[in-house]
């Protein structure tokens, strides 16, 4: 553990991306880490000085250096890789056990069913937010910027009558599903919650962070009619190692952050 802090890290954030939670997890982490900023273009998407690191040319991808001066740069891509590693490599006991729920009940290691709800949670999660989630909103995103885009006028009725059938038959009720199942996960926390896994904030929440905060800016989250999704989201930025990573993203830039 302590060999490994003598790396050098280098999270390349590309504005308005999902960088924020890898910097949020290296925050808890309590891990030194510089920031490579990256601005889209103006059509919004990413620069092509981000395929000079990966062929994908995505954001987040993590540089580390390891401390041993013969050793290549390791490049990672995709935030739930990138967050297992960085656990894997760099949490003391203490910090790994509260990011990641404890596996197996007392005396029932390795039987089926013999895993804790926390720890099913959070292997849900990591599969759920990217897989499930992070889609239907990348849709409305994209419907969006079509209804905001400089196209002729003649074509704006038609953009606006298909964004509003996109709405109204799909996204509406989308939404409706994932953050009402977010609302009764929150209900039925184990331990009570206050998290996604219980008392202690996991990688679990910083998964789920941004396409909540994302839920709140879109205004699909009301407070009313998702009241613990709505504290839950307000306890969120209000956490130390979040509101470390707010102070860090000034350095990026305006509109570094999607919340």
């Amino acid at each position: 553990m302590s060999a490994n802090r003598g790396a050098k890290i280098v999270l390349n954030w590309l504005e308005r991306s999902r960088a924020q939670r890898i910097a949020w997890l290296m925050e808890e982490l309590h891990l030194d880490y510089s920031i490579q900023p990256f601005k889209r273009n103006p059509t919004g998407t990413a620069p092509a000085e981000l395929k000079k690191i990966h062929p994908l040319g995505k954001s987040p991808t993590i540089s580390i250096q390891p401390p041993s001066p013969t050793s290549k740069p390791i490049i990672l891509a995709e935030t739930t890789p990138i967050m297992s590693y960085l656990v894997e490599h760099f949490a003391d006991e203490a910090t790994g056990a509260k990011l990641i729920p404890r596996k197996y009940e007392p005396g029932m290691e390795r039987e089926l069913g013999g895993e804790t709800e926390a720890w099913m949670r959070y292997q849900y999660y990591n599969s759920y937010v990217e897989g499930s989630l992070m889609s239907v909103l990348q849709v409305k995103l994209v419907f969006d910027a079509l209804q905001n885009a400089p196209i002729p006028f003649f074509l704006k009725p038609i953009i606006n009558f298909i964004a509003s059938k996109v709405n109204s038959e799909f996204l509406d009720q989308e939404f409706k599903t994932h953050y009402g199942f977010l609302e009764e996960q929150l209900a039925t926390a184990p331990d009570g919650g206050p998290y996604i896994c219980g008392k202690d904030l996991s990688l679990a929440d910083i998964q789920l962070s941004l396409p909540v905060f994302m839920g709140l800016m879109l205004g699909v989250i009301s407070k009313n009619e998702y009241p613990l999704l709505h504290g839950y989201a307000e306890r969120l930025k209000r956490e130390q190692g979040y509101r470390r990573v707010v102070e860090r993203a000034a350095e990026v830039g305006e509109g570094a952050m999607l919340e």
